[in-house]
């Protein structure tokens, strides 16, 4: 049977997946390894351990007699470099994207590049630190001019990646264009403090994401993707209408591919931001961090009433506590002059436990503010574009809570739960199809629920 490798390199989860020609997983591993620290202590990826497991479980495919391997991609978190010599050896830890930036060398940079909010709305980059990689880039110039002489490449870790089994270096237009500082969208071209800086060399030329190299064996190896970008590719091969993506998890991040909009500054205020997907077309997108409040309050519902941490999976939508609870809570969201203050500030965080008279009725309150400050974040990217369709995977596409308010908040849109298994992983595979599969690409490779209004 021939497969495709996609090796999806979440910042815990590490996974392999070797997919058929229908797009099946077949085969699965997947481990969480530890962590080291960087020369400050501070705590990062061990770029050895994930190599050593990486070429352990390809030597491992290539003994399983079933298959025969036709292509190998990289699906990986963003906003992190990694520094190469002429040799392709790495010169430094990969470093922690979430370690704190210096305020004074920040300050430096951007006094020097036309101030915070015109470069900000230039690379669809809000202000986000080591989150923005090419500050990461800029950070080593600067603090370590030496080592950065002997920096032949930087590259993103997908591409890094990619080099192990090719030895070519490349850079990525997905991994680019998401939030690094590096990107000028309104020329579509890189922004000019990396030629000032003598970085532009180090950056390798772009290399399509839908080509491949091939190696020994005429295995195909994609030059790897960001994983944000990669998690929509099956959505845009399968559905051709205009559709927002809602991805759900931790973050709930709201992606419109049929957005083409400019960002103003005040929607990065509100966590909206641009980026770029494998075909170069530049996605609005707009972050609210919904899982993780999702998942501090129910442990607050669980101490406070006495009941076990997953209750909520039992809890179904009902509508009479949903009218009642509006019927109390009319003047919550509209008494502020600034209604997007709520993106900012959690409702339910202000809300009193003792007022509610039972946990399932607190829970629906929690969902009614969730959603509330969903429905804003999700508005900012689909104002002023054709959207028809609203597509829930993740998290909360098994909420019937939050499902069935969602739908009730879109009343003139299709608002569907869709699931399908691995969609970063897939979406790297179907990337690189021409590559590797002979067969047409199915149109079922998404589960779709629809939830009426």
């Amino acid at each position: 049977m021939n497969v495709a490798a996609i090796f999806d390199i979440g910042k815990t989860n590490k996974k392999v997946f070797l997919f058929n020609e229908n797009y099946q997983i077949v085969w699965e591993k997947s481990v969480n390894l530890p962590e080291t620290v960087d020369e400050d202590g501070f705590p990062c990826e061990d770029i050895a351990e994930l190599r050593n497991w990486i070429v352990f479980r390809l030597s491992e495919m290539q003994e399983l007699k079933e298959y025969i391997l036709k292509a190998v991609n990289f699906s990986t978190y963003g906003a992190s470099f990694i520094y190469v010599d002429e040799e392709g050896n790495s010169l430094t830890p990969l470093y922690n994207y979430l370690k704190p930036y210096p305020e004074a060398l920040k300050k430096k940079f951007y006094d020097k590049y036309k101030g915070e909010e015109k470069f900000a709305l230039k690379t669809a980059s809000p202000v986000l630190g080591s989150l923005n990689s090419g500050m990461q880039i800029y950070r080593l110039k600067e603090e370590n001019p030496e080592l950065f002489a002997k920096v032949k490449y930087c590259l993103h870790l997908p591409q890094y990646l990619s080099s192990l089994l090719t030895g070519k270096y490349f850079a990525d237009i997905t991994s680019i264009g998401c939030h690094t500082n590096l990107w000028n969208f309104k020329k579509t071209k890189y922004h000019k403090w990396l030629k000032k800086e003598n970085i532009a060399d180090k950056i390798p030329r772009i290399h399509d994401a839908g080509h491949t190299i091939n190696i020994i064996g005429d295995i195909a190896v994609g030059v790897g993707l960001h994983d944000s970008s990669s998690a929509i590719i099956p959505y845009m091969i399968n559905f051709t209408e205009p559709f927002v993506l809602l991805s759900t998890g931790t973050w709930s991040i709201s992606m419109n591919p049929f957005n083409d909009t400019p960002l103003t500054f005040d929607e990065m205020q509100y966590d909206c931001l641009c980026y770029l997907q494998y075909k170069e077309k530049p996605v609005k997108a707009a972050r609210l961090f919904a899982g993780n409040e999702h998942e501090v309050q129910t442990k607050k519902l669980a101490s406070h009433f006495g009941v076990p941490l997953d209750s909520y999976k039992e809890i179904l939508f009902d509508k009479n506590i949903i009218s009642k609870l509006r019927g109390i809570n009319l003047k919550r969201y509209s008494s502020s002059d600034d209604k997007y203050k709520i993106l900012r500030e959690s409702p339910f965080e202000k809300r009193n436990l003792s007022d509610f008279k039972n946990y399932e009725i607190t829970y629906h309150q929690l969902m009614l503010d969730i959603v509330a400050q969903q429905i804003l974040s999700t508005n900012l990217v689909i104002h002023n574009s054709p959207v028809k369709k609203v597509f829930v995977d993740g998290g909360f596409s098994k909420n019937s809570i939050f499902m069935n308010l969602l739908a009730e908040a879109f009343p003139e849109m299709e608002v569907y739960a869709a699931s399908m298994a691995q969609a970063s992983a897939l979406g790297a595979a179907l990337a690189i199809h021409k590559n590797w599969n002979p067969k047409p690409i199915q149109n079922d490779l998404i589960d779709l629920k629809f939830y009426k209004h």
